[in-house]
């Protein structure tokens, strides 16, 4: 081989190897490259799943702080929460007045209305006792003066008061015996009828007792007291708790009586219950009233209500209600402008303002029309309800169009969790004839007030004497509260309608 070939062949050959070697280095960098891109790709991979756990978690951490907040904001004015939990330095958001009613204006000006029947305290032609004042001497030249100096008729200024308490009428019975003539045989008189024991309390102490007791709510201790400064009557607390109990079963058969005319009357009634604090364990009190009756029972379950009920039974939206059969619905709308009032100063929810004013709009053209005596007009009904339908798709748009909420942990079962104002305007979208009922049945009010107002005395007797230490205690204070809540609507005497007996009063109901 020639030696320039040889040359060439050489230079080939090394240069092959070089090339060699070169690619061995670029395959080793391109192995080193991918590992690293590979690494890379996992440890990307693992921040973008923390990323997207810390975005959860935010997420969630963004709506608890939204949930705590509007719990934050809640009360007495904008959900159900009673007044007391205001406490005394809670100061409504945006600087709004603390106590607001919800009803709207009325167009009255305050105080009494016309018709109104006053309670003015007035004279009376005949005083207990006359007491004469005469001047001793004259006003201009000093000179005295005396009774038969009297001028004209007298100027008259009377005093009512009450006289100090008298002490206790003592009534002694006194049973004689007779020996008969004929026989020889000596008979004995018999006692009145509750005259039982050689010393004993009369039925108006009793009564007094229990009406104090279950109609003002005094604790047992200091019932005793006011017993002793008022009447001078020495009386232990076993005592009253033993007149309470004896009157409970006496006036069990009225209640009943009072519970099978509610369940039988096919008009308007109201249901309403709240939570009892009974022998330690959270109860239910359960109330069913109309304006001339009410009707009391506890229960150990929520959803045991009475059965057999007829006619519109006004209540709020708890879900139990709906299941009782054959009757119709009315909805609180109260409960409604107090959600309203939430979404609009927590959520910031601009439609709740527009459904706010169109209930109360509806509620005054009902009440202008219901004062005259006559239907409300077609045109007005059907415009109220066009704008009540256009304000839910509103509502419901706006909820649809928002982030949805965290999704139920794996695992849960329940329904998707939704947003207050979206729960609301489904239910006012679901429930429409129940809430607009008023509009055109006369006889259906705008708000459940009836059986709120029976329920809130009920509520206050626990913040006066704390909860019952037994069942039957409170089966017992829900028999009494029965009655003097019927008596008070009757416009009975509670205290007389106490000591003239179940058959009778029975026999004086208006329905």
């Amino acid at each position: 081989m020639p030696a320039t070939e040889q040359r060439q062949a050489g230079a080939t050959a090394t240069r092959l190897g070089q090339l060699q070697a070169e690619h061995a280095a670029l395959r080793a960098e391109y192995e080193k490259l991918r590992a690293e891109n590979a690494e890379q790709r996992a440890e990307n991979a693992e921040q973008r799943a923390e990323y997207e756990k810390l975005r959860a978690e935010n997420q969630q951490l963004r709506q608890r702080l939204e949930e705590l907040e509007r719990r934050v904001g809640l009360d007495s004015s904008n959900s159900g929460k009673p007044p007391s939990s205001d406490g005394p330095a809670k100061r409504p958001a945006r600087k709004r007045k603390r106590t607001r009613s919800q009803r709207g204006r009325s167009g009255k000006r305050p105080g009494g209305q016309p018709g109104h029947k006053g309670a003015t305290l007035r004279q009376t032609e005949t005083p207990n006792r006359i007491e004469t004042h005469l001047p001793l001497q004259c006003a201009d030249c000093g000179a005295s003066l005396s009774a038969s100096d009297r001028e004209g008729e007298p100027r008259r200024r009377q005093v009512f008061d009450l006289p100090p308490p008298p002490p206790p009428e003592v009534t002694e019975h006194q049973a004689h015996a007779c020996r008969c003539r004929a026989c020889g045989s000596v008979t004995r008189a018999a006692f009145p009828e509750g005259v039982n024991a050689p010393v004993q309390y009369g039925p108006r102490i009793a009564a007094t007792a229990v009406y104090l007791q279950n109609a003002h709510f005094l604790p047992e201790e200091r019932l005793a007291e006011v017993f002793r400064d008022l009447f001078q009557v020495a009386i232990c607390t076993a005592t009253l708790a033993g007149m309470t109990r004896k009157a409970a079963g006496c006036w069990q058969g009225f209640t009943e009586r009072v519970r099978d005319l509610l369940v039988s009357a096919d008009g308007v009634q109201h249901l309403d219950e709240t939570g009892f604090r009974i022998a330690g364990k959270t109860q239910w009190l359960h109330v069913l009233s109309t304006p001339w009756l009410t009707f009391y029972r506890t229960d150990a379950k929520r959803g045991s209500l009475v059965a057999g009920l007829k006619g519109i039974l006004v209540h709020d939206h708890w879900a139990s209600y709906f299941k009782i059969p054959g009757v119709l619905h009315a909805m609180c709308n109260a409960h409604h402008l107090r959600e309203l009032q939430a979404l609009m100063e927590i959520d910031g929810e601009h439609w709740a303002r527009r459904m706010q004013q169109l209930l109360r709009r509806a509620n005054r053209a009902v009440w202008i029309a219901r004062e005259k005596g006559i239907p409300l007009p077609r045109s007005l009904l059907e415009r109220i309800r066009g704008r009540y339908d256009r304000l839910l798709e509103e509502a419901l748009a706006y909820h649809r169009a928002l982030e949805p909420l965290r999704a139920p942990k794996p695992g849960r079962r329940g329904r998707k969790k939704r947003r207050p104002g979206h729960n609301l305007a489904r239910r006012l979208r679901d429930r429409k004839q129940s809430v607009l009922r008023f509009l055109t049945d006369p006889e259906v009010p705008f708000t459940n007030n009836q059986a709120e107002q029976d329920l809130r005395m009920m509520k206050l007797r626990m913040k006066i004497s704390g909860c019952f230490r037994s069942a039957q205690g409170a089966r017992d204070c829900a028999t009494l509260r029965s009655v003097l809540s019927t008596a008070r609507k009757q416009g009975w005497n509670r205290i007389e309608a106490l000591l003239r007996g179940p058959g009778e009063l029975l026999a004086a109901l208006r329905l």
